[in-house]
């Protein structure tokens, strides 16, 4: 099975090359970006040694949808997307932080609990809760933006202000596009028969210093989803909620040993075990879509990449 993991590419008019923990990012003239999504994996900050077949795909796939799901509301980067692994938009100056908005007590955020803290990012959160329990209203806990291998770090929006990484009349545009791309993506989540739990956004400014929607949204990488059928009778039971997001990693990597600390080595996953997560990537877009999932040709992907690319680039 091919995966993309790498890329190494030099389009017409190319400037630079940013790569991230699953993106790579090359900045053409004419203010324009080229976004493509590999199969890295990544958890815990860390990317893992292998790449999962298709994974790519299916996250560029449902954030350009999902990018063109929420238009009307908040306005996004996005151009085209001339290949099933990439994006191509409009360059921004992102933002320093990632809009992380939660509605349920999962993930990061249960954990904190669990340790005792009752606080996350300044948000607080109430007494009495069980993990997965939803919260009386979305809080928004930021995180300072972090490059390849380092660890998000929480952050108040105090602190983001006190510190001048946004202007506080940047940041209550990114709280209004934040509460409603969240409220949005709830509805969508439902009308699929899932709840959208937790999610993040980031944001950048245009050269016209229009404050713009970058990078993905709703995909398994920067949300988690539980199923609604059952939720209400897990809850009540004390039962683990059936989830469509990378938590199934993460838990299986804690199991191993794992969690990114210093020292720590990421596991090797198998070929069987990377089949699964794939199927996993695979459920989630179709649940989240409603479409059937259409396996790109992999069988020389950079190439199919490259072509497509220039093709798009010829006829602007």
């Amino acid at each position: 099975m091919h995966t993309l993991t790498a890329t190494n590419y030099n389009f017409p008019g190319q400037q630079d090359v940013y790569k991230g923990k699953v993106r790579e990012v090359y900045t053409l003239e004419n203010d324009l970006l080229i976004m493509i999504a590999t199969d890295r994996l990544s958890a815990f900050d860390v990317v893992m040694p292998k790449g999962i077949p298709y994974k790519g795909q299916i996250l560029n796939q449902i954030a350009t949808k999902m990018m063109k799901d929420t238009e009307d509301l908040v306005p996004n980067w996005l151009l085209a997307s001339p290949d099933p692994n990439v994006a191509i938009g409009k360059k921004c100056t992102p933002f320093k932080v990632e809009m992380v908005i939660r509605g349920y007590l999962a993930g990061h955020a249960a954990r904190e609990y669990k340790a005792g803290q009752r606080t996350l990012c300044g948000m607080q959160m109430p007494e009495g809760m069980q993990e997965n329990d939803n919260f009386p209203e979305p809080i928004i806990t930021p995180a300072t933006k972090a490059e390849m291998g380092d660890h998000d770090e929480d952050i108040s929006k105090e602190d983001i202000l006190k510190k001048g990484i946004v202007s506080a009349e940047d940041y209550a545009v990114l709280e209004d596009y934040t509460q409603k791309l969240f409220s949005r993506g709830s509805e969508i989540a439902k009308d699929r028969g899932l709840i959208l739990v937790d999610t993040k956004y980031e944001f950048g400014k245009d050269k016209d210093g229009n404050i713009l929607l970058i990078d993905e949204i709703h995909t398994p990488d920067s949300s988690r989803y539980f199923y609604m059928e059952g939720y209400e009778e897990r809850q009540q039971k004390g039962e683990p909620q059936k989830q469509l997001s990378k938590e199934f990693v993460r838990q299986w990597l804690i199991a191993e040993g794992f969690q990114g600390k210093p020292g720590q080595e990421a596991p090797l996953m198998s070929d069987n075990y990377i089949g699964t997560v794939s199927d996993r990537y695979i459920e989630l877009y179709e649940h989240i879509t409603g479409t059937n999932f259409v396996k790109s040709d992999t069988e020389n992907i950079e190439q199919r990449i490259k072509s497509n690319v220039e093709n798009w680039l010829k006829n602007q």
